[in-house]
């Protein structure tokens, strides 16, 4: 079995001391030495396979929220917009169209390897957007987007088409249901899928807490989200019909076993400390998605009382249409200037934010034994960043204040999926 090692000269790891001329070595899929460049150079041996790299080698990043099919619906992401009902009356001028979904998704997940993504949170909305992820050998979690069931059609054939259309959907990566949020499906729904998906054994993502009208929504059943499921023939909604129920998203959410360990929220923005004590005490982890949310016209997120507080976060970019890019270095970089002008001064800001971007992500999706860090035995996820210092902490501030749109290098299970062309790297024999 052949070894392949790539050596950096800054090998960045949450959790682990940062190193100055670097090297992860990688057999079978899987890494089997990692630290200083000449211990690994020894244990690989003198048939190993050398590539060296100019820059930061950190493990793959893990985009914890994205929909990779709006990848062709850009128009609406680099738009401003002046809240949520703006945003989706632009999302939905676009949507119903005539486009093909899955070069569409294609497209989207070719840019995740560029960026330097290893595994992805993906939800599927439209079947024929259901390969890509598959197809481009990303590791992570396709989620089966459920919305727009009411408890009567539910209860006619509901959980018998979702189960189908979940089955649908090609392996690997791993399979998930994400009901889409609180006020697109009825609450008896939402209840029957979170069970479904622990008797199916598979991991769930939410959308939830991302706006002030859907806290309205869930409240009292009434502002402008409200009047719109009404227009939209939704009406017979318990929350519109019974006139909310008086908590917010979180606490509803949980109220009927939607918040377990194996579930991930996507955005969590309106949330207040009794909130985010929940979270934590049901082991919910929160995919912060800064820059859909600035598009969109959101507040932004509690990142400065989440990483006080200790939630598990990991970051996402949402999509193309709501988001300028699907870099995560762009969004973290989002999250640390959102963090200082919240407050937060602890000098771990730039470790905790990789982290988040990384094993934070792998935390996520249940797969953080896996992925997320460099470590002997995990899959060999990697990319290499370009930074213009040698020196592990000025190459993390880089990485985080002023992340690249591009990685250098891909790896994925061990395979490259992604390099540039102008790479300085070179192949050399060991001697």
């Amino acid at each position: 079995m052949t070894v392949v090692v790539h050596r950096a000269s800054v090998v960045l790891s949450p959790g682990s001391p940062a190193l100055t001329d670097g090297a992860v070595a990688v057999a079978g899929g899987r890494i089997v030495a990692v630290g200083p460049a000449d211990e690994v150079l020894t244990a690989a041996g003198p048939d190993a396979e050398i590539h060296e790299w100019d820059g930061a080698l950190t493990p793959g990043l893990v985009n914890a929220h994205t929909h990779l099919q709006y990848s062709d619906m850009a128009a609406v992401g680099l738009a401003a917009h002046d809240g949520f009902e703006s945003w989706m009356s632009a999302f939905m001028e676009l949507y119903p169209l005539p486009r093909d979904w899955g070069t569409s998704a294609a497209a989207g997940a070719a840019l995740a390897l560029r960026s330097g993504t290893t595994a992805v949170a993906e939800i599927v909305t439209d079947a024929a957007a259901g390969s890509a992820v598959h197809d481009a050998g990303l590791h992570g979690i396709a989620f089966w987007e459920v919305l727009g069931w009411t408890e009567r059609a539910w209860n006619v054939d509901g959980e018998r088409t979702v189960r189908a259309q979940l089955a649908a959907l090609p392996t690997p990566p791993a399979t998930g249901l994400s009901p889409h949020a609180i006020y697109s499906l009825d609450t008896a729904v939402l209840r029957d899928l979170s069970v479904l998906a622990r008797t199916l054994g598979v991991r769930q993502h939410i959308h939830a807490a991302e706006s002030a009208w859907e806290d309205a929504y869930v409240r009292s059943g009434t502002g402008d989200l409200a009047e719109r499921w009404r227009a939209n023939g939704r009406g017979e909604f318990a929350l519109l019909r019974d006139g909310g129920v008086g908590t917010g998203v979180i606490r509803y959410l949980d109220d009927f076993g939607a918040l377990t360990p194996s579930t991930h929220l996507a955005h969590g923005i309106y949330v207040d400390a009794d909130d985010r004590a929940l979270l934590r005490e049901r082991g919910v982890s929160v995919a912060l998605c800064p820059r859909s949310n600035a598009v969109i016209g959101l507040d932004p997120a509690p990142v400065a009382a989440y990483l006080r507080e200790g939630n598990a976060i990991a970051v996402g970019t949402d999509s193309l249409s709501s988001s300028p890019s699907l870099s995560p270095w762009h969004d973290v970089t989002a999250l640390h200037d959102i963090a200082r002008a919240q407050g937060y001064a602890d000098d771990d800001l730039h470790a905790r934010l990789f982290a988040a971007a990384t094993l934070g992500g792998a935390h996520a999706l249940g797969m953080d034994a896996d992925t997320g860090a460099l470590r002997v035995g995990a899959r060999a996820d990697l990319a290499v960043f370009p930074v213009a210092s040698d020196a592990p902490r000025d190459a993390l501030a880089e990485l985080v204040e002023a992340g690249p749109a591009e990685a250098t290098l891909t790896v994925v299970g061990g395979r490259v999926r992604w390099a540039t062309t102008t790479a300085h790297e070179r192949i050399t024999a060991h001697v």
